[in-house]
């Protein structure tokens, strides 16, 4: 049986606000009253459940529609502040998407987790590493590019979280040159929390050499045994073959003793 669900508490619209003067991307949730197995209900009719967590709240379980949440995941991901209205509260929370739950069959919505921040309190993060350029070093055939670390973790404000770290990996001109993680330049009154000597991306070799000798070593063996099966094959044929022909001569040489026998008797 399916359980009915409150449409009308279920705000239907996104947008943008300005806070400090930076547009921020909004969305309108709303309390949520079917929690545990029951959530199935609310995705049935197009309705993500969403938790709420963080810095001055308590803990709120809350729903929003799926189509609104998507196209704000999209645009934000984990990195943009999100202003969330919860029910008919004109003053937006500043949250941050903390994690999002798929099905791993269909790909689809299963729950989100939102974090309320405070803007003038530090958060820790983790920043996707986005390559760019074009390294020289690749102009050589055995060289391939090893991106080794795909986000950075940083701490800093949140209205200063950086939406994706680029590197250019242009500087890369030599085997086996890397950049690390104390390379990166990030903006002011951003640090990075991971080792300073993490390799983030570097140029590696390709073991061609290697590989090729084992391909050739290997049809060599196998050319070995295949030459070595012929032969078998050929001496056994041979052996039959010598038998056969040995065998009717044997027969007459047996009838001619006979006969020779009789006429003595």
């Amino acid at each position: 049986m399916t359980q009915a669900v409150e449409l009308d508490q279920v705000p239907a619209a996104s947008g943008t606000h300005k806070e400090r003067g930076v547009e921020q991307i909004e969305l309108h949730v709303s309390t949520r009253k079917l929690m545990g197995k029951k959530s199935r209900f609310l995705r049935r009719q197009g309705i993500t459940p969403v938790h709420l967590f963080g810095y001055d709240t308590e803990p709120m379980t809350l729903q929003c529609e799926t189509v609104h949440l998507k196209q704000v995941l999209r645009t934000a991901g984990k990195t943009k502040l999100v202003g969330l209205r919860v029910d008919k509260n004109k003053k937006p929370r500043n949250v941050v998407v903390r994690e999002v739950q798929k099905n791993a069959l269909s790909g689809e919505l299963v729950h989100v987790d939102f974090f309320q921040v405070s803007l003038e309190e530090k958060i820790k993060v983790e920043v996707p590493v986005v390559l760019i350029g074009e390294a020289p070093a690749l102009k050589v055939k055995t060289n391939t590019l090893a991106h080794d670390l795909a986000a950075v973790e940083v701490e800093c404000l949140p209205d200063r979280i950086p939406e994706k770290i680029e590197v250019d990996v242009s500087i890369l001109v030599e085997d086996d040159q890397s950049i690390q993680v104390k390379d990166l330049v990030f903006g002011e009154g951003i640090v990075a929390l991971n080792n300073p000597e993490q390799v983030v991306v570097r140029i590696a070799r390709l073991e061609i050499e290697k590989v090729e000798k084992k391909v050739v070593v290997e049809a060599a063996v196998e050319g070995a045994e295949g030459a070595e099966a012929a032969e078998g094959a050929e001496g056994a044929e041979g052996a039959e073959g010598a038998v056969a022909e040995g065998a009717p001569g044997e027969a007459k040489e047996g009838k001619q003793s006979r006969k020779e026998e009789k006429k003595g008797d």
